[in-house]
């Protein structure tokens, strides 16, 4: 009886959907990468998706956007000013009502994170 139940909460869990129609979803979610991908570190030549700062990105039903971000080290001397580029960036999207950004450290950022485009443009490929 109990695997039962168990199986209909996980059933429950994936079915959970968005609200937002999956096509206007996608578009957004396409938008918001993009939008990412125009705020750069300033002290490395790669924008902030690509070198894997973005943690996580959630569309809300009401559309807005909570992004987990982190900073390629604690003491960056942009820590105080990236989170507002992020907000101006993302929250120019068409569709978004708000963003909010919250900057984490756990898991630490390393250069493992980095795409094979940010390796490119740092010269490390």
């Amino acid at each position: 009886m109990m695997s039962e139940d168990t199986t209909t909460t996980t059933e429950a869990a994936e079915s959970v959907q968005s609200a937002i129609p999956q096509q206007e979803l996608a578009r957004l979610t396409d938008d918001i990468v993009s939008a990412l991908k125009t705020v750069y570190d300033p002290e490395i030549p790669a924008d902030i998706y690509e070198l894997g700062l973005i943690y996580r990105i959630d569309i809300e039903d009401d559309r807005s956007v909570k992004i987990d971000m982190t900073l390629t080290a604690p003491g960056c001397p942009v820590a105080g000013e990236m989170p507002g580029w992020v907000e101006d960036a993302v929250g120019a999207v068409e569709g978004i009502s708000g963003v909010d950004v919250n900057m984490v450290f756990d898991p630490p950022w390393t250069p493992d994170r980095m795409s094979e485009e940010a390796q490119v443009a740092v010269g490390w490929y």
